[in-house]
């Protein structure tokens, strides 16, 4: 047997090698590092992530309750109090299905390169290139335009924060207008790029500081709420079963597409892989801690919204909001003047720059790892690591670039966030499908032996994943509302597809013949 390598510049190299095909993770003694020698990669980031580090920077990527805040229109329009609540809960069942499937790939397979490692190690070898290029494809876009969406929604969230000292919407103490939004994204996503740069090494201790304040954060929240309730409170049955559409579509269709919300804040769940070279036991720590995290984002979410929906004003009012931002606009109405629901709010503004802080960091890891495979044009520049930093510095630039490109979109249309996230979604769960029903169609042979197992209820773990990502991907293409205008459309197929021309002309003008995808074991 033989094992193709690659040197720290890319250039193949071969070397005798004993180990089998699948590369199982069944050497209880290797360290993290010889196991990613014999998966074909030299070393090259330090590995300063605990298990509950991991785990607390898993958590910090979905940031709940901040993801849920800055989309919780799409509920409201989408079917009120039964959709925030149950398509949560729905939501959060379905995206375990997910996170341990892809967990128990992980632990096989715990490589940077995450899901399209993946992909390419489980295919068969006819194809596996493709199914590579296509799957890291959607994994790269999917983590640069979710990063984007966390900026820009923190954007539009600061804003809406900054005018509930407003007498109303049209009164309101910052206009808001394009360039305003789009000048405070710039500003929010150079400070997450700089601090993700410089300040690597005390990340793990800022991520363990987050779910602390997350916790602090909601807990104040919901004591103030439910104590002042200045506007009154809805009882149980209003909460737990009242269904109202905003949207214009048909009921059924308008709590389906209500799940934006709840798919845009689990939507991270596979982008912690891309950490499993900073993490000292990657085959343990990231399975275990992406499904420990959607348990702890689950209860969380919970906390953060049965309360709000217990003193939530009226749901009409809230759906024409200019701002497309209710929460502070809830928290004004529950506690009765401007200056308390601003301090309400300032955890979920700190809590958003930790969010934008940790999906810089995955996705400047996921562009690395992709163009050390040279997928990505350019990839001599962007798989260089900064060792000064220990960061790879490069890729992480360049993902900020093409952050700030897209946020232009917003100039054109006020709809682009939808965009932004709705993009984010499609492409991530198209990416975190690939590897988990390529397994599923070989009979999970490859995860016979895997450290983190799902055993017997494995099958049907896969196949709610799957069937999860089969509705996902047209449901996050639909526009939140009816009627439709140039300005409310979702332009999230549009970006969708632009990435995926892009990828299929580079792979038509340069793949086919060069790209040969991770280091692979053959005859």
């Amino acid at each position: 047997m033989t094992l193709t390598k690659r040197d720290s510049f890319g250039s193949p190299r071969v070397v005798d090698n004993k180990v089998d095909h699948h590369l199982r993770m069944s050497h209880d003694n290797d360290s993290a590092d010889q196991v990613l020698e014999n998966l074909g990669y030299k070393p090259e980031l330090a590995r300063n992530r605990s298990t509950f580090q991991v785990a607390f920077m898993s958590f910090v990527l979905a940031s709940i309750p901040y993801g849920l805040a800055t989309t919780l229109v799409y509920p409201i329009l989408g079917g009120g109090p039964v959709d925030i609540i149950w398509g949560w809960v729905a939501v959060s069942a379905i995206i375990l299905c997910v996170a341990a499937s892809l967990g128990e790939i992980t632990s096989v397979y715990p490589t940077a390169g995450g899901v399209y490692y993946q992909a390419f190690m489980l295919a068969s070898p006819a194809w596996r290139r493709i199914a590579s290029w296509v799957c890291g494809w959607a994994y790269l876009v999917g983590n640069i335009t979710i990063t984007l969406a966390v900026n820009f929604g923190t954007a539009l969230f600061f804003v809406a924060c900054v005018n509930v000292f407003g007498k109303d919407e049209a009164n309101p103490v910052l206009e808001g207008a394009p360039y305003q939004v789009f000048l405070i994204f710039l500003g929010i996503t150079l400070l997450c790029n700089a601090v993700s740069a410089l300040g690597n090494k005390w990340l793990p201790w800022l991520d363990t500081a987050a779910i602390f304040w997350t916790f602090a954060g909601v807990i104040a929240i919901m004591v103030c709420v439910l104590a002042i309730a200045a506007n009154g409170r809805h009882d149980a049955a209003w909460v737990f079963t009242h269904f109202e559409n905003n949207s214009g579509w048909p009921d059924g269709w308008s709590f389906m597409v209500g799940l934006l919300h709840a798919g845009y804040a689990t939507s991270s769940t596979g982008m912690i892989i891309s950490m499993c070279e900073e993490v000292q036991h990657p085959a343990t720590q990231v399975p275990k801690a992406m499904v420990a995290t959607i348990v702890i984002n689950t209860i969380a979410g919970l906390l953060f919204l049965v309360p709000l929906c217990f003193v939530l004003p009226d749901l009409g009012m809230l759906a024409k909001l200019v701002s497309a931002q209710p929460v502070p606009t809830i928290l004004k109405s529950a506690v009765g003047n401007a200056g308390g629901a601003f301090g309400l709010l300032i955890p979920l503004m700190v809590l958003a720059i930790m969010c934008g802080i940790g999906c810089t960091t995955a996705s400047s890891r996921c562009a690395w790892a992709f163009a050390r495979d040279g997928a990505v044009p350019g990839s001599k520049i962007w798989m260089k690591v900064n060792h000064s930093l220990d960061v790879p510095l490069n890729a992480m630039m360049l993902c900020m670039v093409v952050e700030a490109l897209l946020g232009l979109i917003y100039f054109g249309s006020s709809a682009a966030f939808s965009a932004f996230s709705g993009v984010g979604v499609i492409s991530l769960t198209a990416s975190y499908a690939c590897p988990i029903a390529i397994n599923l169609l070989n009979g999970r042979k490859a995860v016979k032996n895997a450290k983190f197992s799902l055993g017997k209820f494995g099958y049907a773990t896969n196949i709610i994943a799957i069937a999860w990502s089969a509705l996902a991907l047209p449901l996050f293409c639909m526009p939140s509302a009816i009627p439709v205008t140039l300005t409310t459309v979702n332009y999230a197929p549009v970006v969708f597809v632009f990435a995926t021309a892009v990828s299929g002309i580079w792979y038509w003008v340069w793949g086919h013949k060069n790209y040969a995808g991770p280091p692979v074991h053959g005859e």
